[in-house]
């Protein structure tokens, strides 16, 4: 029988539970509650994030993440919770943190695009074209012949799933 409300199950209520009663016990005891991190630790074991292939695409990182995420980036808690996101790729836990417009979401390999048109429409001696135009997820270098957008050169590298492999790192 499984119990689901909020999205939390009821095997996570369980650990839950017994994690204060092992706090409680240790504290009222004056010993440390260690038995309870390892206990909430194989928990996590027996549920891991990845591999799911529910979890393959990027979701704001939850909350028994947030750690993991703000030590792989050096970043604090709070900026995980605001601009960070995990997906799996296989059995790897990927996270990418969004600081100065970074894209973690799919890349964009389309070699022809419509705000890279309209700036050589609008500016034809641009020998590039910002990403206020092209967008921040696009992998090629761009500017103009004319008043036509050539995509140059791939400056950011695609991963199997089809993200800026540059922006997602592995987390342990």
């Amino acid at each position: 029988m499984r119990a689901k409300s909020c999205g939390v199950t009821l095997a996570k209520l369980v650990v839950i539970a017994l994690v204060v009663v092992v706090v409680i016990v240790g504290e009222t005891k004056g010993t440390k509650y260690t038995a309870g991190l390892a206990l909430a630790q194989g928990a996590a074991a027996e549920h891991p994030f990845c591999p799911n292939p529910a979890h393959a695409a990027p979701v704001k990182v939850p909350a028994e993440l947030t750690m993991a995420v703000a030590r792989a980036f050096q970043i604090d808690e709070a900026a995980v919770r605001h601009g960070a996101f995990v997906r799996c790729a296989g059995e790897h836990l990927l996270a990418c943190y969004v600081g100065a417009n970074l894209n973690c979401f799919k890349a964009d390999t389309r070699r022809t695009l419509p705000g890279a048109a309209a700036w050589c429409r609008d500016n034809p001696a641009s020998a590039n074209i910002p990403m206020s135009a092209t967008g921040h997820d696009t992998i090629y270098e761009w500017s103009c012949k004319g008043r036509r957008a050539v995509a140059g050169r791939s400056v950011l590298t695609v991963d199997a799933q089809g993200y800026v492999a540059e922006n997602w790192k592995e987390v342990r």
